[in-house]
């Protein structure tokens, strides 16, 4: 398993604290760039730039995609550590070369991380073995290395409230009273991380129409959450509403191999469908990342419980 250590801006860290409500939050990066020191489920804490210079939260990885500083404020409102969108854009700017003007609207990286606890200002923690003072993003740390091991358990413990030592060296979200925590499952996104990430991998098109209009894009789950499904992005797809929505009610499924199925009752009950049926067979628009893909297991899940065959 490994950790990330961010270094952020204390007035991000101090906003965010005083609103225990939002678990969920945009660790943003003032220039879009790309994250990949972590997987979905792997420990994110947060360390204050100097003259504070203390770990003084964390949570857990909850994906990572650019976003347009207004879509980051549609998204996650306040939880991008500020109270309006001005604010946030101000607070864009002041780590940029050049300020942001009216009528722009860049691009910035967004690292989401859930679950977030922030410690008491008097229990806040030094910063981990090694962490230089001139590293300005953060540093990766591997957690099953002796030298940092003991430093991680402890702040691990206090995010989540452990009373038993963790084995970083093997499967860490394992069943059982320490791993069993539902806060520990690898994969799993947050609710706004998961609409965010889904929209990045699809390139922000429909997967089965191709539609880039975004308004009308949705983040659809393929196993719905209340029939056991999850937010992970191996288990979301981006559709125009009107194809979620057909979707959801099994008029349309991708097979295992992600090709588009269309129901023969599409047809039969509505007398429609023409442009699906042109599609039937074809492979649908597909996230760059394999791992990133729909899972067959999910979409088999579908196939069999949702999917009008006839």
């Amino acid at each position: 398993m490994k950790a990330f250590v961010g270094v952020t801006d204390e007035r991000w860290y101090r906003f965010l604290a005083e609103r225990p409500e939002l678990n969920e939050v945009n660790f943003w990066r003032p220039s879009g760039g790309g994250f990949r020191a972590l997987v979905a489920g792997e420990p994110f804490l947060f360390k204050a730039h100097y003259p504070l210079n203390r770990v003084v939260g964390g949570g857990f990885f909850s994906g990572f995609t650019q976003l347009r500083i207004s879509e980051a404020w549609e998204l996650f409102g306040e939880a991008n550590g500020a109270a309006s969108l001005d604010e946030m854009r101000l607070s864009v700017g002041r780590y940029r070369k050049q300020a942001i003007a009216p009528e722009e609207d860049p691009l910035i990286g967004c690292i989401f991380v859930r679950d977030v606890t922030f410690f008491h200002a008097t229990s806040t923690a030094d910063p981990p073995p090694g962490f230089a003072s001139n590293v300005v993003q953060g540093k990766t740390y591997d957690l099953a290395d002796p030298d940092s091991a003991a430093y991680f358990d402890l702040l691990l413990h206090r995010l989540i409230g452990l009373t038993a030592e963790v084995d970083f060296d093997g499967p860490w979200h394992r069943p059982g009273p320490v791993y069993g925590d539902p806060r520990l499952v690898p994969q799993r996104l947050g609710q706004q991380s998961f609409k965010a990430v889904v929209l990045g991998a699809y390139g922000r098109r429909c997967a089965i129409t191709g539609n880039k209009v975004q308004p009308v894009l949705q983040a659809a789950h393929i196993r719905p959450l209340p029939m056991g499904g999850e937010h992970r992005l191996d288990n979301g797809l981006l559709l125009k509403s009107d194809v979620h929505i057909l979707f959801d009610r099994g008029y349309l499924g991708v097979d295992p191999k992600h090709r588009l199925v269309v129901s023969p009752r599409l047809r039969t009950e509505f007398g429609n469908g023409d442009q699906f049926y042109a599609k039937a067979g074809e492979q649908i628009a597909l996230p760059e990342r394999r791992g990133d893909r729909p899972r067959a297991e999910f979409l088999e899940w579908h196939l069999d419980t949702v999917y009008k065959a006839a």
